[in-house]
């Protein structure tokens, strides 16, 4: 014999009843963090690991740029540029130096004064705007960091590194 509970009122055959409506939600307290989207997919995540070689941002492409072009520099200049250091900074500061009447520089050189060290800088959002592509930035950032190493150094740039004009 087979047993057949009787339907609850409100209950319709073949649905499962709706749950019991609990407490109204606390206002202080932050709703459940969804892990779905509407259809149901799962959120999406980066496409390469934090850990992988390939994961750079564009600001540490640019910081492996500027290091790569010291190091050559340094291979052949390495004496003179003792306790220089060297630097990337996103924009140059809103007050440009009484010489610098040819729009937004692209580096800057500071000589060594009163204990503190020599330094170059490279503005990385303006050599960004300047370049064409990938090879054009490299290139640039080349140009600036030789060039302001010329500075310097009282040099010329073609000194600094043979294959400046290339």
């Amino acid at each position: 014999m087979h047993h057949v509970p009787s339907p609850q009122p409100g209950h319709e055959p073949g649905r499962e009843p709706s749950p019991e409506p609990g407490p109204a939600p606390d206002p202080g307290v932050a709703p459940p963090v969804r892990r779905r989207d509407r259809r149901g997919r799962g959120v999406r995540g980066p496409l390469l690991p934090p850990g992988m070689p390939a994961h750079r941002t564009r600001a540490e492409q640019f910081d492996d740029l500027v290091l790569d072009v010291v190091e050559l520099v340094q291979r052949r200049w390495g004496q003179q540029l003792e306790g220089t250091e060297f630097a990337v900074e996103d924009v140059p500061p809103s007050e440009p130096a009484p010489w610098e009447t040819d729009g937004v520089p692209l580096g800057r050189c500071f000589p060594a004064e009163s204990g503190r060290s020599a330094r170059v800088v490279v503005y990385r959002r303006p050599v960004d705007f300047r370049a064409a592509d990938d090879a054009d930035r490299a290139d640039l950032v080349r140009e600036v960091v030789v060039e302001q190493v010329a500075h310097l150094l009282a040099r010329t740039p073609e000194e600094i590194d043979p294959g400046y004009d290339s």
